[in-house]
C-alpha cells in the first residue's frame, strides 16, 4: 500500500455492496463514493476552479488526448503540472486517450503497438502507445492516471471483444512497466464488452498486476441499462476489495446509485455540464427544461431541497430569462446546480451507507422521480 495513495474502507452497507471510505492522495483526502466533475481541457466548462470547489468537488478530471494536442503536456509540465496550470489544488485524474479510440473511430488506426490518430487541429498524425500515454500523463502530473486501452464499441462480436481485451491487457502491462512517478496512482481498466467470461478474465488478470486502483470501462456507450449493470457486476466481483473502483463515464442518478450498490467508489461524466448548457436541470423531483414558458414568472428556487449557490440566490424565472437571452451567466448557474446536485447525491449516499440504509435511500430517491429514473 502506497503512503501517497490508498483507499481506506471505513464501512460497508449491510444490505448491499455499497462502501464508504476515504481516498488518500498526494493532494488531499476525499470521501467515497464520489462524483467527479470533468474538466476536459483543464477547465470544467463555464466554471472557475473556485466555483467547482465550492460545489464540494474532490477529484476533478482532465483529458489526456486533448491536452496533448493543445497546449501540450510539456507546456503544462513547465507550469508546474495540471494543479498549478489550472489553479485547482485538490486531487486530479487524467484519462489515457482510450475513450478517444472509440469516439474518434473514423480517424484512427489500431495496431498492437498503439493507436494512430488524425489530429483534427493541424491535420497531422498523433501516435499513442501504452508508453506514450503514460509519459504524457506523467508530464500532466495528475494524482490518478489511467492505463491505455481500447474502449470497445457496443455491440461487438465475441471474437472482436476477445482480441481487443487481450490487447488491452498487454497494453496495461506495458504501461505499468513504463510508469515511473511514485506520486501518481496508475489504474488498470477492465474491458470485456458484454461478455461475462471476458469481463471476469480481464478483471482477474489486472488484479494479478496489482494496480493501485481499477477502472471499469466500456460501459454507458449505448448498451441497455441492465446490460451495463451486469458488466459492472461481472467485473467488480473479481477486483480487490481494498482498492478503489472507478466506473468511467457515468453521470445519471440511476447509474450512480446502482453502481454504488454494486461497490463502485468513483464516478465521472460530462453529463451535468452538458445538460446545463442546454437548459436541462436535475432536481430532487425530476429533470426540468428551464426554457419552457411555464417558468417565465416562476419566482421560486430551482430546487428547494438543493443547497447550491444557484438555488440559494436565484429563481427559475431568472434562469429562464438568462437561457432565453443567451447569457453565459445562465450556463454558469445551471452548471453549478447540476454539478452540486450529483456531488450532494454522493454525500447523501455516504450517510446512508454509514447508517446501513443505502437500499432504502436508493428507493427513496427513485420514488421522487416516479418513472423518471435518471437523465
Amino acid at each position: 500500500m502506497s503512503k501517497n495513495f490508498y483507499l481506506e474502507i471505513l464501512h460497508v452497507d449491510k444490505t448491499t455492496g455499497a462502501r464508504y471510505g476515504i481516498l488518500h492522495t498526494p493532494h488531499g483526502d476525499v470521501e467515497t463514493p464520489m462524483f467527479m466533475p470533468v474538466g476536459t481541457n483543464a477547465t470544467v466548462k463555464c466554471l472557475s476552479p473556485e466555483q467547482v470547489a465550492a460545489c464540494g468537488s474532490g477529484v476533478v478530471l482532465a483529458n489526456t488526448y486533448h491536452l496533448h494536442l493543445r497546449p501540450g503536456e510539456k507546456t503544462v509540465a513547465k507550469a508546474g503540472g495540471l494543479h498549478e496550470f489550472m489553479n485547482y489544488h485538490g486531487p486530479m485524474l487524467t484519462d489515457s486517450g482510450g475513450f478517444q479510440v472509440l469516439s474518434l473511430a473514423s480517424r484512427r488506426k489500431i495496431s498492437e503497438e498503439g493507436v494512430e490518430f488524425h489530429n483534427e487541429i493541424d491535420g497531422g498524425r498523433e501516435f499513442f502507445s501504452p508508453e506514450t500515454a503514460i509519459a504524457i500523463q506523467e508530464d500532466l502530473g495528475a494524482d490518478i492516471i489511467m492505463s491505455f486501452d481500447e474502449c470497445i464499441p457496443y455491440p461487438s462480436t465475441y471474437e472482436y471483444v476477445a482480441r481487443s481485451t487481450e490487447r488491452t491487457l498487454r497494453w496495461a502491462k506495458r504501461g505499468l512497466e513504463a510508469h515511473k512517478r511514485e506520486d501518481q496512482a496508475l489504474f488498470g481498466i477492465v474491458q470485456g464488452g458484454a461478455y461475462r467470461d471476458l469481463r471476469e478474465h480481464a478483471a482477474k488478470e489486472l488484479a494479478k498486476m496489482d494496480f493501485p486502483g481499477y477502472s471499469i470501462g466500456g460501459t454507458s456507450i449505448g448498451e441497455p441499462k441492465e446490460v451495463c449493470f451486469q458488466m459492472v457486476e461481472d467485473a467488480i466481483r473479481y477486483l480487490p476489495a481494498d482498492k478503489p473502483r472507478y466506473l468511467m463515464g457515468v453521470g445519471s442518478i440511476d447509474y450512480i446509485l446502482e453502481g454504488i450498490a454494486l461497490g463502485v467508489d468513483m464516478f465521472d461524466c460530462v453529463l451535468p455540464t452538458r445538460l446545463a448548457r442546454h437548459g436541462a436541470l436535475m432536481t430532487a423531483h425530476g429533470r426540468i427544461n428551464i426554457q419552457r414558458a411555464q417558468y417565465k414568472e416562476d419566482f421560486t428556487p430551482l430546487d428547494p431541497e438543493c443547497d447550491c449557490y444557484t438555488c440559494q440566490h436565484y429563481t427559475k424565472a431568472y434562469l429562464h430569462h438568462l437561457h432565453k437571452a443567451g447569457e453565459e451567466f445562465g450556463k454558469t448557474l445551471n452548471s453549478i446546480h447540476n454539478i452540486r446536485f450529483l456531488i450532494h447525491l454522493a454525500e447523501q449516499a455516504r450517510i446512508a451507507i454509514k447508517e446501513d440504509r443505502f437500499a432504502e435511500f436508493k428507493e427513496e430517491v427513485y420514488a421522487k422521480f416516479g418513472d423518471k429514473r435518471g437523465f
